[in-house]
């Protein structure tokens, strides 16, 4: 059966486009195994908390004392948070002594963190007005 564009390989009411779809795909497409990965890794960044705590990170490495201190949070929910973080590759840590420093695993995450932020502040914006001129505004 031929659809209404004669190509017998699209289905008859399914809508067809004249463009060629691979020129739009950016490059080879992504496996499924880094998917799940990147898909772990945004589930990490999706806890107001968390994001919190990589956001203070960006200002470089802390320790973990200062890090609870600054959130006025206790201990074991700090080091909780920073455990996912660090399960997920999102942060690194170091030790001197009895103290623990952690800082953004890298600038990939810095990124990541920094467009976050960027685009919701630009949700939050007021939409522009379509109409730019009152007088036409009734």
């Amino acid at each position: 059966m031929k659809s209404r564009n004669g190509d017998p390989r699209s289905k008859p009411n399914q809508p067809t486009c004249s463009h060629e779809h691979a020129a739009l795909l950016p490059g080879a497409p992504a496996g499924a195994k880094c998917l799940e990965r990147a898909a772990r890794l945004f589930s990490a960044l999706g806890d107001a908390q968390r994001l919190r705590v990589l956001h203070l990170l960006m200002a470089g490495e802390v320790c973990v004392s200062t890090i609870v201190a600054t959130l006025g949070e206790k201990f074991p929910t700090v080091s909780q948070r920073l455990r996912v973080l660090r399960s997920e590759g999102l942060v690194a840590r170091r030790r001197e002594g009895s103290h623990v420093y952690y800082a953004l695993a890298d600038g990939h995450v810095r990124d990541l963190v920094s467009n976050a932020l960027a685009h919701a502040e630009e949700l939050d914006r007021p939409a522009p007005n379509p109409n730019p001129n009152p007088e036409d505004e009734e």
